[in-house]
């Protein structure tokens, strides 16, 4: 599950480690669900322990299945607000940056992230 978490008109993105599988390409952050663990719960828990922050989910988006070469995966993606405006500690990335929408060109995500990029475009542009 992934998170996209909103702080003043802009959203958290962050880049994966070059040791990695797709290395360097930037993510909503997020993790695996455990087993006996839901989806929400799964997504506070890597919260805190990759950045150490908690969140309000505001409302699921549609999930992503995607194969890649290698490996497959089922994303489920969740629109979030930043509950404490504390500094973000990256425990898990190479770099964390807070964008705008406007501003997703510049990055470069894995194919299971488009979906969910323009699921959001959508949805905020809708919100205008």
């Amino acid at each position: 599950m992934c998170a996209i978490i909103e702080r003043d008109g802009r959203f958290l993105i962050a880049q994966r480690p070059a040791r990695k599988s797709l290395g360097l390409k930037w993510e909503f952050p997020g993790g695996k669900v455990e087993a006996g663990e839901s989806d929400c719960d799964a997504l506070h828990r890597e919260l805190m322990e990759e950045l150490q922050i908690r969140v309000r989910i505001v409302e699921p988006l549609t999930p992503v299945f995607h194969a890649y070469e290698d490996f497959s995966l089922d994303l489920i993606p969740f629109r979030c607000t930043l509950l404490e405006s504390g500094r973000l500690e990256s425990h898990e990335h190479e770099a964390l940056r807070w964008i705008t929408l406007d501003e997703i060109d510049a990055f470069d995500f894995p194919e299971a992230d488009i979906p969910v990029l323009e699921e959001y475009r959508n949805m905020v542009n809708s919100e205008w």
